[in-house]
């Protein structure tokens, strides 16, 4: 996979399935990658993370007794010492829209869908590489933001203006209250 060497970056594989962490591993050693733990459950993993500190986390969605959604949602909510920034890659056999928002929706970076391929595991390690998202925290939701399109919006950016230009909006729209107002008492 030409254009990064993604070699000296630390992995984290957590899956319950062995064959599926073999298989990781193997993607992973074949991008020359030499860091990588691999775990079975999420409380090893949360009790490694700590400790390795990787820079990605692969991690499944049905595991017990803590799935990949309660395990992403720990690391992006909880006050321990988690890096809360951490990119995460949800490997999963769901496909369904409602799974992907939901995972979208917990914090995780990047969403794929099993059987996995070297070509499509890279992909996703790619893109959290060239296309970083910025953060996002609100009352109900911190991890990476949401929105993947930039959408460039063409008008007025009103949020940027300065005091005197709402100032001057707001006297424009008052002229034309006003002149309603004379229409309608005529």
């Amino acid at each position: 996979m030409a254009g990064y060497d993604i070699s000296k970056l630390k992995f984290l594989i957590v899956d319950d399935n062995k064959g599926m962490r073999k298989l990781v591993k193997v993607i992973l050693k074949a991008f020359n990658v030499k860091n990588i733990i691999e775990l079975e459950t999420c409380e090893g993993a949360l009790n490694e993370i700590r400790l390795f500190k990787p820079d990605i986390i692969i991690c499944d969605w049905e595991m017990k007794p803590i799935n990949g959604i309660s395990f992403v949602k720990k690391i992006r909510t909880s006050n321990k010492s988690f890096d809360k920034f951490i990119p995460i890659i949800m490997l999963t056999g769901y496909s369904e829209r409602k799974r992907v928002i939901e995972a979208r929706d917990v914090g995780i970076s990047e969403y794929l869908v099993k059987p996995i391929s070297s070509k499509g595991l890279f992909s996703r390690i790619r893109s959290i590489i060239e296309n970083p998202r910025v953060f996002v925290k609100t009352k109900d939701y911190f991890g990476p933001d949401r929105r993947r399109k930039q959408m460039w919006f063409k008008g007025e950016d009103r949020r940027h203006n300065k005091s005197k230009d709402i100032k001057a909006v707001a006297k424009a729209r008052a002229k034309i209250i006003e002149k309603e107002k004379k229409k309608i008492t005529g």
